[in-house]
Order: structure tokens, then C-alpha cells, then sequence
């Protein structure tokens, strides 16, 4: 009849839909993970940022009239930006230049990209220091072994020497523990 192979292949089978309909789950969930419904504490700092996205994608026609608009608020600084727009709705006016104040905001604030190229080169650096240590500890222990093996092999030369008569050499036995006690003390 059918033997232990049908049944793991059956039971193989049960596993694969299983995970098929945990997968269509799980797309499910995600999908309901883009719809506007932000956490109540967040709900602020999304809003802010969706404001952001929106005035970065105007069309050109938005942009010529709103830069009109700030040529005319700035008296001529003739940049726009975020930070020049929170300046004049305070002041009415733009005293200082708008350009130094959002190049500093770039270079302070780094893009996604910027951050995982540094994370990966300190992560690289970490490794090759790491890989070196290993790379030490190894060449340590190699000559350690080395130099055990080679004193072993030198004891071992002459606690084996023979007599004539294939009798164990005494003397040298004996010459070889006295240097040991000499060595030690």
C-alpha cells in the first residue's frame, strides 16, 4: 500500500498551504497598513510631514507664483524654502540670508542613504580590526604550538636514547629532570 513516503509527502503538502494562507494574511495586514490612520500621539508629526510632500511636489506653475509671492515677502532674498516661510510668518520679513541657514540644515541633517553608507563603512572597519585581532590571536597561538612542539620533540629525543644493549640511558634521564628543576628555580 502506501507507505511512510506518501505520508511525509502529504503532510509536506499540508505545510505548504498552510504557509500560503498565513502569507495571504499577512499581505492582507499590510495592506491595511497604508490607510490614513495614524496613533493619536503621532498623529501631528504625520500630518507635518505629508504637508512637506506636498508643497515639495507643486507644479510649476505653484512654484512661479508662490516664488513671486516670496521675492516680494523677503525684500528680493530671492530663495525659498521652509525655513525662510516659518521666518516671514513670524517677522514679515527675511533679515538674514535664507541660503547658509538651509545649507547647514542639509549637511546636519543626512539623508537615509548618507547614514547607511557610514553605518556600512564603520560596520567595514569593525570587521577588518576584528578580522585583524583574529588574524593575531592565530599567529600567537601557531608559534606557541610551535615552539611546545619543538621542546616536547627535544624531551621526547632524549628520554628515548637507548643503550647499546637497547636499555633505557639513565644519565640522560637524569641530566634532562635536572635541568627542568634548574629551569624552574
Amino acid at each position: 500500500g502506501r507507505g511512510f513516503a506518501f505520508r511525509r509527502k502529504q503532510k509536506i503538502e499540508r505545510q505548504y498551504r498552510k504557509l500560503l494562507k498565513k502569507r495571504r494574511q499577512v499581505h492582507s495586514q499590510q495592506d491595511d497598513q497604508f490607510t490614513d490612520t495614524y496613533p493619536e500621539h503621532l498623529k501631528h508629526l504625520y500630518l507635518a510631514e505629508e504637508e512637506k510632500l506636498k508643497k515639495r511636489r507643486r507644479t510649476p506653475d505653484d512654484s512661479v507664483s508662490s516664488e513671486e509671492k516670496l521675492n516680494k515677502a523677503t525684500d528680493g532674498c530671492g530663495f525659498y524654502g521652509c525655513v525662510c516661510l516659518m521666518i516671514i510668518t513670524v517677522s514679515g520679513t527675511c533679515t538674514f540670508s535664507c541660503r547658509s541657514v538651509v545649507t547647514q540644515e542639509k549637511f546636519k541633517n543626512k539623508t537615509s542613504n548618507q547614514k547607511a553608507k557610514e553605518e556600512y563603512e564603520k560596520i567595514k572597519a569593525e570587521r577588518a580590526r576584528k578580522k585583524e585581532e583574529a588574524e593575531k590571536r592565530k599567529q600567537r597561538r601557531e608559534e606557541a604550538q610551535r615552539l611546545y612542539k619543538k621542546k616536547k620533540m627535544e624531551a621526547y629525543k632524549i628520554l628515548s636514547k637507548k643503550t647499546k644493549k637497547g636499555q633505557p640511558n639513565l644519565n640522560l634521564q637524569v641530566e634532562f629532570l635536572l635541568q627542568k628543576i634548574q629551569q624552574n628555580t
